[in-house]
Parts: structure tokens; C-alpha cells; sequence
């Protein structure tokens, strides 16, 4: 027979280990998920050069990076060899364009949902984390945009511009803005080209108006241009990003001293001016399994055929930026060297403009037009975050979000290494990419 007391006290002792187990295994299931990657080469998205480095996050953002032997994984994280393979931030595109095409078609039609979520995760394939699209259709992107602060995001960031703002008036305009900023824009985007004569530009009246109407809602102005002259007006009117490249004629000391004391942002594009003229011919890419991989066959076969490149080849503005790209490559490397803040954007997503792959190709060109591998780098990452207002993306500091590439080169040895992806981070967040 057992006796009550000594019964009651089994008891009270079984429920103490019970529940002593109980609140070890809550502990661990409380504890901070902590990943930390070693036997790397780290670039952090700033000015400093590479290390061998460590990376560490914890639930999705960067709780330190730098230099090995500096910086120690914690005894409780998850430590990821990787076996000497190039981390760095992931790729910043600041002047794209989501989910306004399909195929060589474009049009409000085309700006669903589905559509921008698709280019999303195309950019995120190539190790592009974030696109600021600076020229919508409508304001679904503002929706897609606000879903993306979770923590198990898996493609790429979002910022819109909204539809262009392109009234005839300041008070069409001016409307035009206040729409978008009811709709919470992140950027306005306004177009200053006659389109090689055949439209008519916006006047100064008409942008002035728009700068200050963006101004008192708390947005920048980033402007599209052709010309040097209307760089430096729409400049001194007080746009923020010069979001194309100057191809009319050369540079001269008076725009670049109107940027340099404007702090203004440069986006050269170059992949914008070959896209106009390199179809009237097979171009060599399409042969390039890093291109096959996020474009169709059928959309191939389309740009192959006869009518299409007939098409590219009679094309007057094909022809023209064709002339005036070497010019484009020379103005932005004038600009770069008079410290001016150059940032990564390629104008993509727009029809045969390759979402991801077009971002690789404007890496290959920057440095073709005499950009060093890091001078790029940095307008692709921390630069670009910086010159565009971003929070929380494009370096590696201390509570930003964990997105980054792991790459199996060096693209500071040579810039075509970014093309060397093994690894997509978004959100602490290794993504399924093809």
C-alpha cells in the first residue's frame, strides 16, 4: 500500500520534472533563430574594400558582418561553411520597371498582380533583391510594395514611382501628383523628351510646378531626359535623380557643377540605349544559358524572326542611341570621375528588356565605359540605397534586412563573376531559384 503523503509527493515531484522539461523546451523553442556563415569573402555594400569574412542574422536581419576573427559566429548559431564563396548585398535596381510588359506586348492591360509578382521573382533569380519601378500603370504596386515587410518574404523588394506624371498644365499636374501621393508613392517620375521630334516636351512651368507640388508631400523628383540642357534646368529646378543617361552631346562644367552642388543621383542605363537597336540582328546572348534561364523559347523564337528584326533595324531611334551609346558610356564615366554619385539602373522590364538579366549586362557595360568593379558594385548596393532614399537594403549594417548573393567568384576580379550565383537571401530568406 502506498501511503497518501508519500503518493502526493511522487506527485508534486513528477510535475516538477514535467514542467521543469515543459520550460526547458519552450526556452529552446524561444530561442533566436541564429545563422552564421563563414569561410567567405565579404563586400558590405560600402566604400571598404572585401574581407575574409562572417556574416551573421538572426530572424531575418544583420546583427553583425565583417572581418573574420573580428567578428565570431555566437555559440548558439547555425554555422553555414561556404567553402570560400563572394557574399555581398544584393543587387539594387533603381530604375526598373514591374509588371508592365508581357512578352514584346505593353499597356495598362498587362499591370496585374500576377504580373508584377512574376517580374519580382524573375529579379530575385538574378540576385536583384529590390526595384524601385519608376513608371507604373496604376497603383497596385503600392499594395504588392506594403506586403513585403514579413518575415518570410521570398522575391524581390519593391518601390513605386506610380504612373508618370505627364499633365500639360501645372494644375493637370499638379493633380497628378497629389493622387500619387494619396496613394503613398515612394517616387515621382516626370519624362522632359520630345521623343526625337515626333512629341512635345513638358514645360519648365509644367515641372517646376511638379517638383514643388512632390516637394510639400515629401517626394523626389527623378527625371527622364535626353538632353544636357534639360538636365541641367530640370536640375536647378530642383529634381533629385537624373534617371537616364545624357546622350545629345558631351558633358560640360555646367552640368556637373549643377549636380555636384545638388547632390544629384545619376542612373546611366545603358542597357536602355543597346535594347533599342540590338534585335535588328541575333545578338550572341541569346545563346548564353545565364539569359535562357528567365526568358521563354517563344519569346526568343519572336525576336529571331524576320518581321521583328526588320522592325529594329528601321527603327529611327534604334538608330539614333545606337549612334549616340559610345557617347552615353563617355558622359557617365565624365560624370563618375567629377564625383558625382553614379547608381545602378538599367531602365528593365520594359519589352525585350530583360528583367534580371538586362541588370548583369549594365554591370558589363558600366565597366566597359571605364568603371572600376567596385565603383560599380557600390552604385548597386549601399550607393543606390543611399542616393534613393531606401531603409534597411544594400548593406550589410547592423538591423537591415538579410538580403544578400552568394556567389562562387569574385566580381571584384571580374565584374561577370555577379553571373557566378550558387545563393538568393531575401529576408533571412534562401529562395528556390532556378
Amino acid at each position: 500500500m502506498i501511503h497518501k503523503k508519500t503518493w502526493l509527493s511522487g506527485i508534486t515531484g513528477l510535475l516538477i520534472v514535467m514542467m521543469g522539461c515543459q520550460t526547458e523546451e519552450a526556452a529552446e523553442d524561444e530561442l533566436p533563430e541564429i545563422t552564421a556563415f563563414t569561410n567567405l569573402t565579404l563586400y558590405d555594400g560600402t566604400d571598404a574594400e572585401p574581407v575574409d569574412g562572417v556574416l551573421v542574422m538572426e530572424e531575418g536581419e544583420i546583427t553583425s558582418a565583417g572581418e573574420a576573427g573580428v567578428v565570431e559566429p555566437p555559440e548558439m548559431a547555425e554555422v553555414i561553411d561556404l567553402d570560400g564563396a563572394f557574399v555581398m548585398p544584393g543587387l539594387i535596381n533603381a530604375h526598373g520597371h514591374v509588371g508592365v510588359s508581357e512578352g514584346l506586348n505593353h499597356g495598362e492591360d498587362y499591370y496585374t498582380r500576377d504580373n508584377i509578382l512574376e517580374d519580382l521573382n524573375t529579379y530575385a533569380d538574378y540576385g536583384v533583391t529590390t526595384v524601385i519601378s519608376l513608371g507604373d500603370f496604376g497603383f497596385e504596386g503600392t499594395e504588392v510594395r506594403d506586403e513585403q515587410y514579413t518575415e518570410d518574404l521570398s522575391r524581390s523588394r519593391l518601390y513605386v514611382s506610380g504612373p508618370v506624371v505627364d499633365g500639360e498644365s501645372p494644375e493637370e499636374a499638379v493633380a497628378q501628383v497629389e493622387e500619387a501621393a494619396e496613394n503613398e508613392v515612394d517616387w515621382i517620375k516626370i519624362r522632359i523628351d520630345d521623343q526625337l521630334g515626333e512629341g512635345e516636351k513638358m514645360e519648365p512651368e509644367v515641372y517646376q510646378a511638379v517638383i514643388d507640388a512632390a516637394e510639400e508631400n515629401g517626394l523626389e523628383v527623378a527625371a527622364h531626359i535626353v538632353e544636357r540642357d534639360d538636365a541641367t534646368d530640370v536640375i536647378e529646378a530642383g529634381a533629385s535623380v537624373i534617371a537616364h543617361s545624357i546622350r545629345d552631346t558631351e558633358v560640360d562644367y555646367t552640368v556637373v557643377r549643377a549636380m555636384q552642388e545638388n547632390d544629384i543621383c545619376y542612373i546611366p542605363t545603358l542597357t536602355r540605349e543597346l535594347s533599342t537597336f540590338v534585335y535588328a540582328e541575333r545578338p550572341d546572348f541569346f545563346d548564353d544559358p545565364f539569359f535562357q534561364r528567365g526568358v521563354s523559347s517563344d519569346l526568343i523564337s519572336e525576336l529571331e524572326s524576320e518581321e521583328v528584326q526588320q522592325r529594329f533595324a528601321e527603327s529611327e531611334s534604334g538608330e539614333y542611341f545606337k549612334e549616340q551609346l559610345p557617347l552615353a558610356k563617355e558622359n557617365m564615366e565624365t560624370i563618375h570621375e567629377s564625383a558625382v554619385d553614379i547608381v545602378f539602373g538599367t531602365d528593365s522590364g520594359m519589352p525585350a528588356r530583360f528583367p534580371g538579366f538586362f541588370e548583369h549586362k549594365e554591370l558589363t557595360m558600366m565597366e566597359e565605359a571605364g568603371m572600376e568593379p567596385h565603383d560599380i558594385l557600390y552604385s548597386a548596393t549601399g550607393g543606390a540605397a543611399e542616393c534613393m532614399g531606401l531603409e534597411g537594403v544594400g548593406t550589410f549594417e547592423r538591423g537591415n534586412s538579410a538580403d544578400f548573393i552568394v556567389l562562387e567568384e569574385d566580381p571584384f576580379e571580374d565584374i561577370e563573376n555577379t553571373r557566378t550565383i550558387q545563393q538568393v537571401w531575401v529576408a533571412g530568406n534562401q529562395l528556390d531559384i532556378d
